[in-house]
């Protein structure tokens, strides 16, 4: 690489377990990529998975020095690796949504004037009102989502509002129970971030605004988008302003707390002089705007109008395209991070890879090629058998446990073996299928470019696969079968660190009128990896509409 090219290093907190980094040069290409464990490389926290789950196994934090000092040790691990970082011009970042950080009072005046000669950590350890952070694990506030329903007229209105209904994981009610149970410590609150604003604050040397994307509160990969503050059940999402009522319901004065939120492209100032001095930054790279990691993961993956991305990680997510926003009682409603004019439908489930893992090691040894030749050994649509795997209380739908349903409706103790697990792949797709069809998705015909040398008719809605999961050919054919569409992968599993690299680059010609479509041009394009099988429509469609009537019966059973 030539020196004169810039370098866009782009560091993303995915999920709660690790921060990540990725750098990519001018012509898009990824020139280097790191990462931190919270729970291996930082043992002092404690943490599992990188969270701390409390006594009542509903309340889950993260400690906020973890994340600056997770910050510190990647850079010095870059530094090691001889990775200059004169030649950045731009970062940005992610991270996991709903994540909240509470600055104390003075704590703008020390991160305007970090010593060069300490770690983050040191210089951060008395800036915090609240030491550990609420993350999107988190269910614990039950009552303020009840509160704040019933203060804007219901459920739905609030959904109509701010493209959700309440939910006991979003920022504005995680507030809430912080203003009723410690209401000095929200008094000691000088500034509210999201973990994204939080990061960004951190590279800035002061307090990010968060943008639109993002208001659903989350956690860091080093990027911006305007989807951050759509999912706080706070912003209103078609005026991109917070709404009155919804802030008064949550605390007082909470809108200064919080700031003006920010678009999504925008360059918030130059890096602080702590990373200019202590790692040899220049003094020109540019901060953009950071974003949640699932409205990064649209911007890295690239979706278009008419596509469908999933996200098979440790939760699963599943993102649509829209231009006018239906907001429903499931689901989320969220300011669109690639196109400001259109807006993204989500949905997301709790038990995604963790319930997989499970499975395969209770029934393939802990083998994912056991696993996959399980699956593959079973017919499609399983003869009838129908399962819904629920490990933790589940999101859509509200339900938990396991249960099992033969070819007549019959509820059943348990599966053979290859049965139960195409069951479990086969159910977690078949609800994506029928919740995004609820919010009005529909799968469009035509012919899909990649196979018209073959005369195939296929579906024109292609489905952008990512996380860890997208790795596993098997279940992507279910997926591709279920759904009667092409699906499609990229060439790395982190895309929202991906994401947050390309949001560097459009931040800096963004005021010229250039489009993200236009700066991805020369990334590579996503790859067919699975076809529908021939003849899975007709087994799919009446199989679809049982299971909608099982879950019914799923949801109606006695507690």
């Amino acid at each position: 690489m030539r020196k004169t090219e810039a370098v866009f290093p782009c560091p993303s907190l995915v999920q709660s377990k690790q921060l990540k980094v990725i750098a990519v040069d001018e012509q898009l290409r990824v020139i280097h990529e790191n990462n931190i464990n919270f729970d291996k490389d930082l043992p002092e926290f404690g943490t599992q998975g990188g969270v701390c789950v409390h006594n009542d196994r509903l309340t889950v934090t993260s400690p906020v020095l973890m994340w600056a000092k997770a910050l510190d040790m990647i850079l010095e691990k870059m530094k090691s690796d001889g990775f200059d970082f004169s030649r950045v011009k731009a970062l940005s970042g992610a991270g996991q949504q709903h994540g909240s950080v509470y600055w104390k009072e003075g704590a703008n005046c020390i991160l305007q004037s970090l010593s060069p000669d300490l770690p983050l950590h040191q210089s951060l350890k008395s800036c915090f009102s609240l030491s550990n952070s609420p993350v999107w694990m988190d269910s614990s506030t039950t009552t303020q989502c009840c509160f704040l329903e019933k203060a804007v007229g219901g459920a739905q209105k609030l959904a109509d509002v701010t493209g959700s209904r309440a939910y006991e994981r979003f920022t504005g009610n995680q507030i809430a129970k912080i203003y009723s149970q410690n209401p000095e410590v929200y008094t000691q609150t000088e500034r509210i971030s999201l973990v994204s604003s939080f990061a960004a604050s951190l590279f800035l040397g002061a307090y990010a605004p968060i943008d639109y994307s993002d208001v659903k509160f989350g956690n860091v990969k080093l990027c911006w988008s305007a989807a951050k503050s759509s999912g706080m059940n706070l912003l209103q999402i078609r005026e991109k302003v917070w709404n009155p009522a919804c802030l008064d319901a949550c605390a007082p004065a909470l809108g200064k707390k919080l700031g003006h939120p920010a678009p999504s492209s925008k360059i918030l100032g130059s890096i602080s002089p702590y990373y200019i001095q202590r790692f040899g930054f220049n003094s020109g790279c540019k901060v953009v705007a950071f974003t949640g990691d699932n409205p990064a993961s649209l911007a890295g993956i690239r979706l278009a109008e008419g596509d469908i991305a999933i996200s098979l990680g440790t939760s699963d997510t599943l993102f649509l395209w829209i231009k006018e926003p239906k907001p429903a009682l499931e689901g989320h409603i969220l300011c669109s991070p690639v196109d400001p004019q259109a807006y993204m439908a989500l949905l997301c489930y709790k038990n995604g890879s963790l319930m997989r893992e499970k499975i395969r090691d209770e029934l393939a040894s802990g083998s994912w090629e056991e696993f996959s030749k399980a699956l593959t050994s079973t017919a499609v649509g399983n003869d009838g058998n129908v399962g819904f795997y629920f490990d933790v209380m589940e999101i859509i739908p509200e339900a938990v446990g396991i249960h099992r349903f033969n070819t007549h409706n019959n509820r059943i103790p348990i599966f053979p073996k290859e049965v139960e697990i195409r069951a479990l792949i086969e159910g977690q797709f078949m609800s994506k299928r029928i919740h995004s069809e609820k919010l009005g998705y529909k799968i469009f015909h035509g012919i899909c470019e990649a196979v018209l040398q073959h005369h195939i008719s296929m579906p024109t809605t292609r489905i952008l696969a990512t996380g860890g999961a997208s790795c596993n050919k098997a279940i992507l054919q279910v997926l591709s079968d279920v759904f009667s569409a092409p699906v499609y992968t990229i060439d790395t599993a982190n895309s929202a660190c991906l994401g947050s690299a390309y949001r560097a680059i459009h931040g800096l010609v963004e005021e010229t009128s250039v489009s993200l479509t236009d700066v991805v041009k020369l990334a590579p394009e996503p790859r067919l990896v699975a076809t529908p099988m021939a003849g899975v429509a007709q087994v799919y469609q009446p199989l679809l509409k049982r299971y909608m009537e099982l879950e019914q019966q799923v949801l109606n059973r006695p507690k």
